[in-house]
């Protein structure tokens, strides 16, 4: 059974790598029609396609739910393991693997977004011209957040734009923190403190 559980876990690392090459692979045009890119479509989309369909993992153009696909693909293969591992496996452990998978999306996103706004806040320091593609996409992304962080916060104060992107970045970079401590916290009471559930009856064990 040990086995079994170590091969599901490897076809799940192998399919993941064959999204990520499926991802890498939109970032090239014209890599669309290869037979390559076909054969890669018609294994990864399916699959893919359960997130894109729910719309809620968007942001302007930007489109995260390969992210979340990628999330899921990765807790499943850690449960397997430690199954493999161990034989057995809690509630606990479970919601504690859940805990920290979504702890590895919130943080993606937390990360994304500061790395974004420092970008922009680059750009308003050194006076540099923001037409273009590249930063209406940048804006399309920090606008809807600095004006939420502020509105929360500062209500109908005014103040200048550069000064509410250090806010927010400040913001977020202080929720980041406080979010991945109590992740962890709450995922180490959940491991030790649940009845172990055998996964594997004992009268079937040699």
């Amino acid at each position: 059974m040990n086995y079994a559980f170590n091969l599901i876990a490897t076809v799940l690392n192998i399919y993941t790598i064959i999204i990520i090459f499926r991802i890498i692979l939109t970032w090239f045009p014209g890599t669309g029609y290869g037979g390559a890119f076909r054969i890669v479509s018609s294994i990864t989309d399916p699959y893919l396609g359960w997130f894109r369909r729910l719309g809620i993992f968007r942001a302007g153009n930007l489109d995260f739910s390969p992210v979340i696909a990628l999330a899921v693909l990765s807790l499943t293969r850690s449960a397997f393991l430690f199954l493999a591992r161990y034989g057995t496996i809690s509630i606990g452990i479970i919601l504690a693997m859940v805990l920290q998978a979504v702890w590895g999306i919130v943080s993606f996103f937390l990360g994304f977004l500061i790395i974004v706004l420092i970008l922009r806040l680059i750009a308003i320091l050194m006076n540099q011209s923001t037409y273009g593609f590249f930063w209406n996409l940048i804006d399309s992304i920090s606008r809807p957040v600095i004006y939420r962080v502020n509105r929360i916060f500062l209500g109908n104060r005014i103040i200048n734009f550069r000064t509410s992107i250090i806010f927010t970045i400040i913001f977020l970079a202080l929720g980041y923190y406080l979010l991945r401590w109590l992740f962890f916290f709450l995922s180490g009471i959940l491991i030790p403190e649940t009845i172990i559930i055998p996964v594997i009856p004992e009268n079937l064990t040699v």
